[in-house]
């Protein structure tokens, strides 16, 4: 028969705990401390911003990328600098340390307070607009200011077409857009890519391919590889043409890019004589920026 003990007895050092206790003593452990690491998980995810698929949006994660991109500026010639979709700042955050005024433009209320709240010295130089559709001169006036950021791919056209339309005002631009956009903005004639947009930006401005950025240095990653452009505005940026006239011709041309200018450019109404010239036998893809200035100035004598 087992010896029994008292309450009272001496206790016996011997007795081990139930397996039960020690498990019930690990699952509280264990409870605590996935406790404290779903609070701080949920703390960092509350310090991150959202990225929204309707806005395009794909944060840049890699911070010597945006080192490389911040400093592909010369910061010449102009005093203020703005950064188009900043997100989450990770650009801004070297922009801030160059001798520049720097401003951002974001349409993203979330991505807004964030940069707010994180970048203090900044609060009074971000701008809450659609860059597309807002005034800039309303912040810069008449002065000289460049441009650059991470562009959304469903856009980064349309602000390559507004920085054209204020080419008078923005003697630099760099920035980011999908690979094969930034190759057909910077190509030359003769490839099958050159078209409208490579013809309008090279007539105004120097276009160079940087560097390429592949998909995973972004959050969310996009499906595409992207690639870094700069442009640097000629020194006579002024085309000796009727420069309206000039971009309907571009644009009219290459909405028949495999036919041949005389009858891509049939709705100008151009007479016989004009349509005579042997330049009218080529096709638009292979016409140089200055052949399309001499075309567009051959139109403008023939009206």
């Amino acid at each position: 028969m087992p010896q029994r003990i008292s309450a009272r007895g001496k206790k016996n050092s011997s007795i081990v705990p139930s397996p039960k206790i020690f498990s019930l003593t690990s699952q509280l452990k264990c409870h605590k401390l996935l406790t404290f690491q779903n609070i701080h998980k949920s703390v960092s995810k509350e310090h991150q911003v959202r990225a929204k698929k309707h806005l395009g949006q794909h944060f840049l994660t890699d911070e010597s990328i945006a080192e490389k991109i911040a400093n592909s500026l010369s910061y010449k010639g102009y005093k203020h600098l703005l950064e188009i979709g900043p997100g989450m700042g990770v650009l801004t955050k070297y922009l801030l340390k160059k001798d520049i005024i720097t401003h951002v433009i974001e349409i993203d209320r979330e991505s807004v307070e964030y940069l707010k709240n994180n970048y203090l010295n900044l609060a009074d130089r971000i701008i809450e607009k659609d860059f597309l559709k807002y005034n800039l001169t309303e912040v810069f006036e008449e002065q000289p200011f460049a441009i650059i950021g991470n562009f959304p791919y469903n856009i980064s056209s349309q602000i390559l077409f507004k920085t054209l339309e204020m080419r008078h005002q923005i003697p630099e631009f760099s920035g980011m857009f999908q690979k094969e956009v930034a190759l057909r903005i910077c190509s030359k004639e003769g490839s099958k890519v050159y078209g409208i947009l490579s013809v309008l930006t090279q007539a105004f401005y120097d276009a160079e391919y940087l560097f390429t950025v592949p998909p995973s240095v972004f959050n969310p990653p996009p499906k595409v590889d992207s690639g870094v452009l700069l442009l640097t505005r000629k020194e006579n940026f002024k085309l000796p043409c009727d420069e309206k006239l000039f971009f309907r011709v571009v644009k009219t041309g290459f909405q028949q890019r495999r036919k041949t200018l005389r009858n891509s450019l049939n709705s100008f109404d151009l007479s016989d004589n004009l349509k005579s010239n042997l330049i009218f036998d080529k096709r638009p893809e292979q016409l140089s920026v200055q052949q399309f200035i001499a075309l567009t100035q051959l139109i403008e004598k023939d009206h």
